[in-house]
């Protein structure tokens, strides 16, 4: 671009060079740059890391630092517990065969079922009060018809307990009443069963607890009450009238719901006795 001065006449003092006009070539005007704005690509958003959570894989854990970190079973058995959730039974077992087992569990291998326990390791059954064990039910009378010949049968929350103690706290027993085709009638003592302590120690914190739990166990089996002769058995004779002092309306609940003659409530039977189709 080239700029020719032109001198200003006004005064004498117009060839300073403040005093000056200068003339641009138009063909030669450049037009202006903005050289301060620098146009940069946009930077992409900056998201945080995630938190990678690393699993067991089978360089994790190592035969040698299991046995240098637990020595016991039940060490051992804690830190699967802990890391995995599932519990194993490792007490008494080959030590080489305990630290594999556990060794398996923790790679996410499957193990033979011997080796899984149910209970928390962190459980200390020394701390624990022992139960003694519910015995099992007595033997059903093998006189009595099979269930498929029952007639009716009536359920009774409201008959005295047999335990002593318990009946004169007031607790009842829970009786089945059954009653066959062939005139047979039985009763089972089904419950309820009751846990009570036995004793009192203190444990090894101070604390008193029971030295033991029991169960108040009633049930009997299915027994025989009235045998097909209508003959009643030593205990339908004790049975029986306590339930025939239960009343109902004009009757009670021996006659109305165990002892139930369904023939005198059979309609077609007073009109026509000889039809079979009437039975």
């Amino acid at each position: 671009m080239s700029k020719k001065p032109t001198p200003v006449t006004e005064t004498p003092e117009a060839t300073t060079i403040d005093n000056m006009s200068w003339e641009l070539d138009e063909s030669e005007v450049i037009e202006p740059v903005d050289v301060g704005r620098v146009i940069r690509p946009a930077e992409p958003e900056h998201k945080p890391e995630l938190e990678l959570r690393i699993r067991p894989t089978s360089n994790d854990f190592d035969m040698e630092g299991l046995m240098t970190d637990f020595p016991t079973a039940k060490d051992l058995e804690r830190f699967v517990y802990d890391q995995t959730g599932v519990v194993l039974n490792l007490k008494g077992r080959a030590n080489k065969l305990k630290y594999q087992v556990a060794l398996d569990v923790l790679n996410g291998q499957d193990v033979d079922p011997v080796f899984v326990g149910s209970d928390n390791p962190y459980l200390d059954r020394a701390d624990m009060v022992p139960e003694d064990p519910v015995r099992d039910t007595p033997p059903r009378d093998p006189s009595l018809p099979t269930h498929e010949h029952i007639q009716n049968q009536f359920y009774s929350p409201v008959v005295p307990h047999p335990d002593k103690e318990y009946r004169q706290r007031g607790k009842k027993c829970h009786v089945e009443f059954r009653k066959y085709t062939n005139g047979m009638i039985s009763y089972e003592v089904i419950g309820p069963l009751e846990k009570y302590p036995v004793g009192n120690k203190i444990d090894k914190y101070g604390r008193e607890r029971p030295e033991i739990i029991k169960y108040n166990d009633p049930r009997t089996g299915e027994q025989v009450l009235v045998r097909t002769t209508g003959e009643l058995t030593p205990i339908g004779k004790r049975l029986k009238p306590m339930m025939q002092s239960l009343r109902i309306n004009n009757t009670n609940y021996w006659d109305m719901w165990i002892d139930r003659d369904f023939g005198a409530m059979n309609r077609g039977v007073i009109s026509d006795p000889w039809d079979s189709d009437n039975l």
